[in-house]
């Protein structure tokens, strides 16, 4: 099953959407704003990206701009961090099986699904 990570307010995000409604595949749609996912799940999801932490988080977001940029973090604080803050998680990101892809651009998608 395929599963995008969505926030509907976000641009590339809607356009990750539009490629996998017309992909005519079935797939599932989480708003992780809404649907706060694990830290196991977003351990997972890093690990099939096969990228470090920080290569995950939004750096423009307002928050890490006030109280994280500039900060010597592990990790397992970044992880922290971005399920404290999920705005702090890039989008969309599009998971299928054991692939998983981040929708910037949304093209990365085609090359998962």
């Amino acid at each position: 099953m395929i599963t995008i990570l969505h926030n509907p307010r976000c641009a590339k995000s809607r356009e990750g959407l539009s490629l996998l409604k017309n992909s005519g595949k079935d797939f599932e749609v989480i708003k992780y704003l809404d649907e706060p996912i694990s830290e196991d799940a977003l351990k997972n999801i890093i690990s099939l990206l096969k990228i470090k932490p920080i290569e995950l988080v939004r750096k423009n977001e307002a928050i890490w701009k006030s109280d994280l940029k500039g900060v010597m973090l592990s990790d397992a604080q970044i992880i922290k961090a971005m399920l404290r803050h999920p705005k702090l998680i890039e989008r969309p990101i599009v998971i299928n099986d054991r692939k998983a892809a981040i929708g910037r651009p949304p093209q990365n998608i085609l090359n998962i699904i």
